[in-house]
């Protein structure tokens, strides 16, 4: 059966667009080429692996794999089956949308620079399939630039077709949040920039569908750099409360009073707050070095730098803790609550957790870890003991550090057991632990 629309890319932004294009009465698809081998990155698999005839519940949930990152729950995917969603490994498929949405992750590679691989793959296999009329959109955090570049370059080589004449081409920032239940597709204001105005008007049309609200952009840059611009105010932002965070405790101030008291100006403050690291799917960018030929952002590789340091920070303070009661790190029973990226989900994608075991475990530490949404972890190549009963272990650690406050732990108590308690996210009550 044809359908209306095309998810391009499964992870944490495809399966929630391909959620909210059911629940508005859209026939979708999803097409992901590893969807039927759970293939590609682990942090952007979707939250099952899907087979690739996926008609039928069962096999889905059956098959022992299912791998939560919070972009969708079980039920959530249950539900969209039921309605009618199409997961698929056939790239045929494509050439009978009206609507190609591509949302494949742009991971960051080891040299810094971001990973076009998975965008590029997927703009050869809809080019292949491309039809005329077919309105493409990108919703993948690019730099600017991309779409019009790179990205229309694919697609008129491999169909034949001319962007802007005879397709639609345009660019949608991604704000999907994972595990935020008050903002929403329906409720969030969706960019558009297309290539021109008659493919600006028709990305609105499909997104109107989806939206209360379409807001146009001048352009396919503008509409990039607004996701770069949201994307770097954020690390900037907690940058600047993650180098307050160190001040504020060298000086013997409460940075977690000062922020309640800031957040109380009703204009010109916007409350973050530190932690020990950021973790996400957002890479920050500061476009320098090649093939850009601006001037980088300075304050961004700033903030990158301050962010990148938090993890370390953490060890010291930890070090620092054991030291004054007369404890080194090496050899000592350390404890890790919650090694997710954000709380009450069960999504890793850069949780700073991974490289603070890592640099206690070569400090000679006796690392367990507690996260009721990762029954299972490793790191260096080494499964993590963990611990099954929580107080238990919090009472026999020689400190306890407090990563993620998911809601189903009960901080009062846990400051009570532990015999150290070090609070890398002010979640505990005053006084009842140490804070970052």
């Amino acid at each position: 059966m044809p359908a209306d629309l095309a998810v391009i890319g499964l992870g944490h932004i495809g399966l929630p667009l391909a959620q909210a294009a059911v629940a508005a009465g859209i026939a979708t698809l999803g097409y992901d080429p590893g969807l039927a081998t759970g293939s590609g990155p682990a942090a952007d698999r979707p939250t099952a692996r899907l087979p690739a005839d996926a008609t039928d519940t069962g096999p889905l949930l059956d098959t022992g794999a299912l791998v939560d990152t919070g972009a969708l729950t079980a039920p959530e995917l249950r539900r969209m089956l039921a309605c009618g969603f199409r997961p698929t490994t056939d790239p045929t498929e494509l050439g009978r949308v009206r609507t190609a949405v591509i949302c494949t992750p742009v991971p960051q590679g080891p040299d810094g620079e971001l990973d076009l691989g998975p965008l590029t793959g997927a703009a050869r296999v809809l080019a292949a399939r491309l039809r005329p009329h077919t309105t493409v959109i990108l919703e993948s955090p690019v730099p600017p630039g991309t779409t019009e570049g790179a990205l229309r370059t694919l697609l008129e080589e491999g169909s034949g077709l001319r962007a802007g004449r005879d397709f639609h081409l345009a660019y949608s920032p991604n704000r999907t949040e994972p595990g935020n239940r008050t903002h929403g597709h329906a409720n969030t204001p969706k960019v558009i920039g297309g290539l021109t105005s008659a493919c600006t008007e028709s990305a609105a049309a499909f997104y109107g569908r989806l939206t209360d609200k379409v807001v146009r952009a001048r352009g396919l840059r503008e509409a990039e750099t607004v996701q770069l611009l949201e994307t770097n105010y954020r690390h900037v932002n907690i940058a600047l409360v993650n180098e307050m965070a160190v001040l504020c405790h060298d000086l013997g101030v409460d940075l977690w009073d000062v922020i309640r008291c800031a957040e109380t100006k009703p204009f010109g403050f916007q409350a973050f707050r530190p932690g020990p690291g950021v973790g996400g799917h957002s890479v920050p960018q500061d476009l320098s070095g090649p093939p850009h030929t601006v001037r980088p952002l300075r304050m961004v590789e700033l903030a990158q730098q301050v962010n990148g340091h938090m993890p370390r920070y953490v060890i010291q303070r930890a070090a620092a803790l054991l030291n004054e009661h007369g404890k080194s790190v090496r050899g000592a029973r350390i404890l890790l609550l919650g090694v997710t990226y954000k709380p009450d989900l069960a999504d890793q994608h850069g949780s700073p957790a991974r490289e603070i075991a890592t640099r206690l475990l070569e400090l000679g530490a006796a690392v367990s870890y507690h996260d009721p949404y990762v029954p299972a972890w490793s790191v260096l190549g080494r499964p993590v003991p963990r611990a099954d009963s929580l107080y238990e272990a919090a009472a026999d650690a020689d400190l306890t550090l407090l990563l993620q406050p998911h809601r189903t732990y009960d901080l009062q108590g846990l400051a009570v057991k532990a015999q150290l308690l070090l609070d890398t996210r002010g979640a505990t009550p005053a006084g009842a632990a140490h804070r970052l």
